[in-house]
């Protein structure tokens, strides 16, 4: 009994790691090019963001080599801004797109980049754990039409229910 208890804490500990299969981590990432300001121009709903406007990400590195997480939300229902400060730390390489974030504690979940503008930098499609979680962030408030074509036609490739797609007011 001892040992299943053991190996039920160790999973929650670890919280929601890993990626829908279809989803493959941009190699060759480049942490200092990715810190900054981005703008959540699409996402699938969640709890944690419903009916949020304006939704900014920003990262900034820390002193222990991991990444400051501060998401940003305008609620106008509530007439306020909402915020979630984090933080994210590489699961393989710093290289390698795919990193845990946390925004509670030791429960950490997937924040896997699969595509990227590698030249600027100037937008990122993001995936969770499972197919559920998708965001398009990017430097600028409006994406080209032509990004969100890509956009859509990856994460549906990928399996992500694109119909369900929110498109942020900012």
């Amino acid at each position: 009994m001892r040992r299943i208890l053991l190996v039920v804490f160790a999973a929650l500990l670890s919280g929601c790691l890993g990626m829908p299969d279809s989803v493959k981590p941009v190699s060759g990432f480049e942490l200092n090019n990715y810190l900054g300001k981005w703008y959540e121009v699409a996402r699938l709903d969640h709890s944690f963001e419903r009916d949020l406007t304006q939704v900014t990400a920003e990262y900034k590195m820390r002193s222990d080599y991991g990444v400051s997480v501060l998401n940003r939300g305008y609620s106008e229902a509530e007439g306020e801004w909402k915020e979630a400060e984090g933080k994210a730390y590489f699961v393989n390489s710093d290289t390698d797109a795919y990193l845990k974030v946390s925004f509670f504690g030791p429960f950490y979940g997937s924040y896997v980049v699969f595509e990227l503008d590698r030249e600027n930098y100037s937008y990122a499609f993001v995936s969770g754990p499972d197919t559920d979680y998708l965001w398009l962030l990017s430097r600028t408030a409006v994406v080209e039409p032509e990004v969100m074509d890509k956009f859509i036609q990856m994460s549906a490739e990928r399996g992500f229910d694109t119909s369900k797609l929110i498109f942020v007011a900012q």
